[in-house]
């Protein structure tokens, strides 16, 4: 079973992002998450695809980029072009999410589903036959650094088991208060790509991504799914 670390450079130093990147990426991390925020969608701006064409040129990592965004419409053209390899597009956003996840699909790029902690499970199952992943928010999406959501646990097994039982080739990312310390219980729930800003990008970037793949072998061994 492989499971996967997604770095949020919401967390990174931004004056030195490529250097951080390149750090994580080198240690193991095999995504890059990109929080994109239009200060509508939740209440904090953060960047747009222009910072996503730079990066696609600093790096040979999977650009898994997260559309908090509420016209996700608009600007769909704007990040496929930019070279995102995942673009996530937010059930609540405006718009139709099948149509947003089909045009992704046909671009030749990923195309994932987001849901915040507090939306129903079914609205993402729902949309599985047209996802490559599912992201679950376990915090409230707009800031780095909140606490995970215990709740959310319940609601990564319902996804992980409507995977399992629909056949679907998924991936089911969680981005939240995801630390090492409840990274492995995430894993055992049905976690395979994990999403983590400070606790990768706080202190020593190579030594937190090295202690949460061990972590993940601890976790994909005590795992009653498989992929």
């Amino acid at each position: 079973m492989k499971i996967k670390l997604s770095p949020s450079i919401l967390s990174a130093d931004f004056a030195n992002l490529e250097r951080d990147i390149k750090v994580a990426v080198d240690a193991g991390a095999e995504y890059v998450h990109v929080d994109v925020m239009d200060g509508h969608f939740v209440p904090n701006i953060t960047i747009g695809a222009p910072v996503v064409k730079s990066l696609r040129k600093a790096t040979d990592a999977v650009l898994d980029v997260h559309l908090m965004i509420s016209d996700p419409d608009k600007y769909l053209d704007d990040f496929i072009k930019a070279g995102s390899d995942i673009i996530t597009v937010h059930c609540e956003a405006n718009g139709d999410t099948r149509e947003q996840l089909r045009k992704i699909r046909a671009a030749g790029i990923k195309a994932a589903c987001v849901i915040k902690p507090a939306t129903p499970v079914e609205t993402a199952i729902e949309l599985l036959p047209e996802c490559d992943m599912i992201l679950l928010m376990t915090v409230e999406p707009g800031f780095g650094g909140q606490g995970f959501i215990p709740e959310c646990m319940d609601k990564i097994r319902v996804l992980r088991k409507a995977i399992q039982d629909g056949g679907y080739q998924c991936e089911l990312e969680i981005d939240g208060g995801v630390k090492q310390n409840n990274v492995v219980e995430c894993i055992e729930a049905g976690a395979d790509v994990i999403v983590a800003g400070s606790a990768v990008f706080g202190g020593d970037i190579a030594g937190n991504v090295k202690g949460f793949l061990e972590k993940f072998e601890e976790g994909a061994a005590k795992a009653q799914w498989t992929k």
